[in-house]
Parts: C-alpha cells; sequence; structure tokens
C-alpha cells in the first residue's frame, strides 16, 4: 500500500538532489506500489545505470519514448517557471507596499558556524526506524533532508529490537542502509543492507557495523556527559565552565570519572543545552532538588516538560530529549536505565516486595565503599534515594537477587552496580513502578565505565539504608 508520508519525503529528496539516481530509484519504487506506473516508468529512467544495477535489466522503454518523457518533463518546468514568476512578482510588489518608509530591513539572525571539533564529532549520525514502519528507506532520507546542513557525513539506518513498547539498545540490531556524502559535491552515495527494505541483494556491511559499533559507545557517553551537566545546572543554578566540574570528590561528585572522548564533546553539549534552556524561558522552571524535589510522579512529568534537549552525536533526534533515567519494576525485578523508550541497560535487582516504595525519587548521594569496604552488606557502591532511607546498593547476599529480601532497598549484583554508578549521574530521577519492563534484556558485550579522578568515598557516616 502506497505511504503518503515516505512519497513526500523522497520527492523532496529528489528535488534538493536531482543527481541522485538512488533516490530517483527509490521514487519509483514508491510509485510503483502505489499503481503509478507512468510516474515510476519515469523514475526509473531517471535512475539510469541504478536501475539496471538492481533490476538487473534494462529499462523496456524505448529510446523514443524517453525522449518524449524528457520533452514532456521540460514543458512542465516550463509552465512551473511561469507560475513562479508570476507569483514572484506579486510578492515584490507586496514588499514594495509593506517596506517602511525609512529603509529598515529585518533580518534574520545568522546561523553559528559549526566548529572543527563538532563537524568531527557529527561525522557519523543515525536513524532509527521503528519495526512499524514498512518503508524504512523514506524515513532514513526524510530525517537526512530535515536535518540540512547539520546532517553527518555518514548518516546510518538501522532498527532496534523491540518489545512490548520498548525499544532496545543492547538488543539485535538491524542495519538497513547507509548515506555517505560527497565532501566535494552534493551527491549521496547509498548503501542498501537488507533485502527487504530495498527489495535487491544488499551490500556488504561489516565496514557499517564497525562504524555504528563506535557510534554506540560515543553516544552512550554523550548521554551521561550531557544528563550531568543537566542535573548540575538544576542543581548549582548555572552551568559547569569545565568538565572537572562535574567530577569532584564526594559530595560532589556529579559524575563518578571520566571517560575518553567526553572533554572534546564537553563544550558543544553545554552550548546546545544552553540554548535549548534558554528557548524554554518562556514556560515555569522546574525547582531545585535540594529540599525542593517532591516524590511524585507528577513532579517527574513537569520536570519532563521543561527540561532541554539532550539529544545525540549525530542527527538530532528530537524525542531524545530528556536525560537518562532509572525505572524499577517490582513485578519483574528489573532495573532499567532509559532514554525515553529506549533500554539503555536493564538488571535483575532484589526488592523487597511491599517494602520497596512506589514513586518517582532521584539519586541525592553517591559513594563508593559505603560500608569502608567493597564486600560489605551493601557492596561496592551505593546510591541514595532522594535523602531517605531507601538506596539502590551492592549486596554480600548475591543470591538475594531476583526475590524480595530486603527491607526496601534495592540490592544489585557487584558489575551491575558499578556500571550503573558510572553510567547515571547525581540527580537522576528513579521511578519504582509495578509491572512496566520486558523480563529479558540482552546485556552489551562491554561494560560502560568511567576511569576514576576523585575520592568517592565518605568513611565518617555510618550508613542505615533499609537493606
Amino acid at each position: 500500500m502506497e505511504s503518503p508520508e515516505d512519497l513526500f519525503y523522497l520527492k523532496q529528496f529528489v528535488k534538493q538532489h536531482p543527481d541522485n539516481k538512488m533516490g530517483w530509484y527509490l521514487l519509483g519504487k514508491q510509485y510503483l506500489l502505489a499503481g503509478k506506473e507512468g510516474k515510476a516508468n519515469y523514475c526509473f529512467l531517471q535512475a539510469g545505470e541504478v536501475y539496471d544495477a538492481f533490476e538487473d535489466e534494462s529499462h523496456p522503454l524505448s529510446e523514443n519514448q524517453l525522449l518524449l518523457l524528457k520533452a514532456w518533463d521540460k514543458r512542465q518546468k516550463k509552465k512551473k517557471l511561469a507560475t513562479r514568476a508570476a507569483l514572484l512578482a506579486g510578492l515584490l510588489l507586496l514588499i514594495a507596499v509593506l517596506v517602511p518608509a525609512n529603509g529598515a530591513v529585518f533580518k534574520e539572525n545568522a546561523a553559528t558556524p559549526v566548529s572543527g571539533e563538532e563537524a568531527e564529532a557529527h561525522s557519523v549520525g543515525v536513524v532509527f526506524v521503528p519495526l512499524k514502519d514498512r518503508q524504512p528507506a523514506g524515513s532514513a532520507m526524510n530525517a537526512l533532508v530535515s536535518a540540512a546542513d547539520e546532517a553527518p557525513k555518514l548518516t546510518i539506518a538501522a532498527r532496534l529490537e523491540e518489545e512490548a513498547g520498548w525499544r532496545k539498545w543492547t538488543g539485535n540490531t538491524k542495519l538497513l542502509m547507509a548515506i555517505q556524502k560527497d565532501s566535494e559535491s552534493s551527491k549521496l552515495q547509498v548503501s542498501m543492507f537488507d533485502r527487504q527494505t530495498c527489495l535487491c541483494e544488499p551490500s556488504e556491511a561489516a565496514a557499517a557495523a564497525s562504524q555504528y559499533k563506535d557510534w554506540s559507545k560515543e553516544q552512550e557517553t554523550h548521554w551521561t556527559l550531557s544528563s550531568a551537566i543537566y542535573h548540575y545546572e538544576r542543581k548549582n543554578k548555572r552551568w559547569p565552565e569545565k568538565l572537572d566540574d562535574l567530577i569532584r570528590p564526594y559530595p560532589n561528585n556529579v559524575l563518578a570519572g571520566e571517560r575518553g572522548g567526553m572533554r572534546a564533546m564537553f563544550a558543544d553539549v553545554v552550548t546546545r543545552l544552553n540554548a535549548a534552556q534558554a528557548r524554554k524561558n518562556s514556560q515555569p522552571s522546574a525547582q531545585g532538588q535540594d529540599g525542593e524535589q517532591k516524590e511524585s510522579d507528577n513532579k517527574a512529568e513537569q520536570q519532563a516538560a521543561v527540561s532541554p534537549i539532550v539529544g545525540t552525536n549525530g542527527i538530532l533526534d528530537k524525542a531524545w530529549s530528556q536525560p537518562l533515567e532509572i525505572i524499577v519494576d517490582k513485578a519483574s525485578h528489573r532495573l532499567a536505565v532509559v532514554q525515553g523508550d529506549i533500554i539503555v541497560r536493564s538488571y535483575k535487582v532484589g526488592l523487597g516486595g511491599e517494602e520497596t516504595p512506589e514513586g518517582s525519587f532521584y539519586i541525592s548521594e553517591k559513594v563508593k565503599n559505603p560500608n569502608g569496604r567493597d564486600d560489605g552488606n551493601f557492596g561496592s557502591r551505593g546510591m541514595t534515594l532522594s535523602n531517605t532511607l531507601y538506596a539502590i546498593h551492592g549486596t554480600d547476599e548475591p543470591n538475594s537477587i531476583g526475590k524480595d529480601e530486603s527491607l526496601g532497598c534495592v540490592r544489585m549484583g557487584k558489575a551491575d552496580v558499578e556500571e550503573l554508578f558510572d553510567m547515571v549521574p547525581l540527580g537522576t530521577v528513579v521511578k519504582i513502578k509495578n509491572g512496566t519492563l520486558p523480563s529479558k534484556v540482552q546485556q552489551p558485550a562491554e561494560r560502560f565505565k568511567l576511569e576514576p579522578r576523585q575520592n568517592e568515598t565518605n568513611p565518617a557516616k555510618v550508613y542505615k539504608w533499609l537493606t
């Protein structure tokens, strides 16, 4: 069945890139599915050798028919040009009437030039196509067209594994296509990796898979850093001046350390967050966390409504507008780090049944070795929930994971709690619910890890969490 969105996207694409033969070929396929064979044939003729390569034959239209089509196209362009000229004349007349007598001219603010570091950081971008989208090529092309000059040099279209309304960051990801921009011209090189997407013999995807893997690692770094900057500003009412402002000793350890690439992307992330916050000044601002943040879902929703864009290190995905959050599902005994509807990480945890409270909290304290050592009853890491006696922490009873044996706290395995401690910054929202997460999520091949730069212990305090 015809998809009007995909037809529109591809029509816009070939208008902007009339020499891109792959674009013409994909548009022809859309017209063919819609039953518009005449328009499809015209597009296939424009596609030239791309049509020949994918269909393994030349187009059956004769040379004479091709000339007739080109002549028709030329007449159509002349008609459009005459119409546009008439409209332009009317517009100029309107401007002559409305322009101020003093000759004042109103100019749109010039776009801020992209720095060399930012351009380098955005050399690869990824467009995620949802499973319900039956024409992923059109969606990928639309994202590229919408990004305009901000589009990266290489755009990869991919589809994440989905379950129960969630997309799995570490699940089975399928690469659909890659679009490479020619730095010397406006030409695009398109490689198709999925047979069902292109109805063709797919290209080799090994190189794109390697680039996607590197991009994914950078994206996790970007999410953690931008979430930390966001929470730092909420707590201190000012933006951090340097990365070291986030990597301070306990109790100001917003980040648990540093990861490669953070310093290079820091300035750009602060600039983007600052600009997004400025655009939201007309809306009610969220309150600070020190004694003011209420433990309720309504409060969390209010914060979400006014939070700036966290985004991505490639093409901006407007759906990625929130900092990282934690969701604890009492029914499945799972704790997940989420970005919107994407499960970035998911861990099996131990809970306390009815003793584990439901609601919305935030991480008000992060401490290493809360018992003074890494094998105590609170394990090697602890994160207090909104200045209460509840916490997310390790345990010296690993067999309790997946069961309701605590007095209300969230117990985690050693490797899991240490990865969570590094991934989510101080101030992260924690929502405890009953029944919301998939029961199984594949773990990544490589753990997220920050290199510690500061002392995050607190030997002066004896912790009395409800373990």
